[in-house]
């Protein structure tokens, strides 16, 4: 997977270049800055940094990475966050921006980036995130031909801990009661095996009962749903429709089901397979292949291997990603699944997560974040 966001310290990761937050002077600062030097080595990295000199904000230069498990260090002076009046978020853009591109003219494979900024610089960390994730995917996308002749770069997004990663408050709030009102639904007929709207039903009936039955009690299933469940109203028992109480519903009740269909019939009238579902989406998109796979953060191979064998039949995840990246609405996300033998659960936490993310547009970096925010794996992890 081209981008992938984990958890861990920076100067531990495997990569052809790590970024390093770094002090506009040549000194070890604080934060990650100074992390990498104690990694690196304080007395031969500041030597190089020396050399360099002082380092504009929004600017970034290359030294050796020593003992750190990387070929090179990229520093860049990100802003110190001042409310967003000196050009905190141009400048923060720019740190992104070439040193992605200093990786590129490096003849890199791999880059690992930390939160410029948000540590002692304080720059807030949902903003940084947004524009972290807007610079890669533009990099990636801007960068297709490097995937179409294998030669893309890997980026990581490093987070050190839970509280260096933060998604906006407006983001989560409006995930939060996605989950809280889908999840409902899927427990409520997991745990009864009804479905809502009959559970409703049924406990309006049974509290309208008990409510006209003098010292009735209500069975202690329905008191425990209740306590789950205390948003839904009581009230009367669902009056029965005129049409089910009429003589030519009871007739059409008892007329006996039609003759089951021949089987040679249906094996005539199987929909499409995956395989051509995807390429006919893909033709109808106007996208090319490189377009198509690098929006879906998928590498080259893995995409010549659905194109090509047509018994090939993908993971859910590389499914979703090419839903996400083809723009699909939840309908023909689920159908491209279900082509594949897929299925989106509403009793899953991930599930509801990718309808999320499918509902509001969230390109493929979004929906990563998302993941990760919320303890899922992502789709770009093996999780």
């Amino acid at each position: 997977m081209p981008f992938q966001i984990i958890r861990n310290d920076i100067t531990k990761v495997t990569a052809d270049a790590i970024v390093n937050s770094a002090n506009p002077d040549p000194v070890c600062g604080g934060g990650t800055d100074y992390a990498v030097y104690q990694a690196a080595g304080e007395e031969e990295l500041l030597a190089e940094r020396r050399k360099i000199g002082h380092l504009r904000r929004g600017e970034v230069a290359v030294t050796p990475a020593f003992r750190l498990p990387a070929r090179y260090i990229i520093h860049t002076a990100g802003p110190v966050w001042a409310g967003g009046t000196r050009d905190e978020f141009r400048t923060l853009a720019s740190c992104y921006r070439k040193s992605l591109y200093l990786a590129r003219i490096l003849g890199c494979r791999s880059i690992a980036f930390p939160l410029i900024s948000t540590g002692i610089y304080g720059f807030p960390k949902d903003a940084a995130l947004s524009i972290a994730l807007e610079e890669i995917r533009s990099f990636l996308e801007e960068n297709e031909k490097d995937a179409e002749e294998d030669r893309e770069m890997d980026v990581t997004l490093v987070v050190f801990n839970k509280d260096a990663f933060c998604l906006s408050e407006e983001l989560v709030d409006d995930v939060r009661q996605y989950i809280d009102d889908h999840y409902v639904d899927a427990h409520v007929q997991e745990e009864y095996a009804i479905d809502y709207e009959t559970f409703r039903q049924r406990r309006r009936g049974i509290f309208h009962h008990a409510e006209n039955t003098a010292n009735e009690s209500l069975p202690s299933s329905v008191r425990e749903m209740q306590d789950r469940y205390p948003d839904m109203a009581v009230g009367a028992a669902p009056a029965k429709s005129a049409a089910a109480k009429s003589p030519a519903a009871k007739s059409s009740a008892a007329k006996p089901a039609s003759a089951e269909p021949d089987l040679s019939e249906m094996m005539k009238n199987l929909g499409d397979s995956f395989q051509k579902r995807l390429l006919n989406l893909i033709d109808n998109s106007g996208m090319t292949d490189p377009q198509v796979y690098t929006k879906a953060n998928i590498d080259r191979k893995l995409f010549s291997k659905i194109r090509c064998n047509p018994g090939y039949t993908p993971g859910k995840k590389t499914v979703i990603a090419l839903a996400i990246a083809l723009g699909l609405d939840l309908d023909e996300t689920k159908d491209l699944l279900a082509r594949a033998g897929i299925a989106l659960s509403p009793s899953s936490k991930f599930d509801l997560l990718i309808e999320y993310s499918i509902r509001r547009h969230m390109n493929i970096l979004e929906t990563e974040a998302l993941l990760f925010d919320h303890d899922q794996p992502t789709l770009g992890s093996k999780a």
